[in-house]
């Protein structure tokens, strides 16, 4: 029985990677749009969040930043910021170098500290966005 269970989990996660890989996929066309990012970034005192994607986007991507954005604006109004940044766009924004960000990537971030919730975020924002709005106001409020 445990042998059972143990290879039915294995499955079962190995399926839910598989299937996140597969959605964001970010095979989309490279933008040549001049870049207006500036060369340093500052550290702050402010908790920001960040969410990093891809041009071409499916529809939990796309979810992910509504349910963060919603959540944000809710809780919180102007106070904690949000900003959405498209990697193919974007390849020489400072962050993406400094978190190493290669995938979509929903970072919370105060100084040095750095909450990474993609998972908890492609696994909830289309299926129980609750969840994941009760897992952002969490790290938020945690920070």
């Amino acid at each position: 029985m445990k042998k059972k269970l143990s290879s039915l989990t294995f499955f079962m996660l190995l399926a839910i990677f598989s299937v996140a890989a597969q959605c964001c996929n970010s095979s989309a066309q490279k933008s040549s749009d001049s870049q207006k990012q500036s060369e340093t970034v500052a550290e702050t005192t402010e908790v920001e969040v960040f969410y990093f994607h891809a041009t071409r986007r499916c529809a939990t991507c796309q979810a992910v930043e509504e349910v963060t954005k919603e959540t944000l604006a809710e809780k919180y109004g102007e106070s904690v910021s949000f900003q959405s940044i498209n990697r193919d766009e974007e390849k020489d924004h400072p962050l993406i170098k400094k978190y190493k960000v290669s995938g979509q990537t929903l970072l919370v971030i105060k100084g040095d500290k750095v909450e990474n919730l993609t998972n908890v975020a492609f696994l909830n924002a289309r299926t129980n966005p609750e969840k994941l709005k009760s897992k952002i106001v969490e790290v938020v409020e945690s920070l």
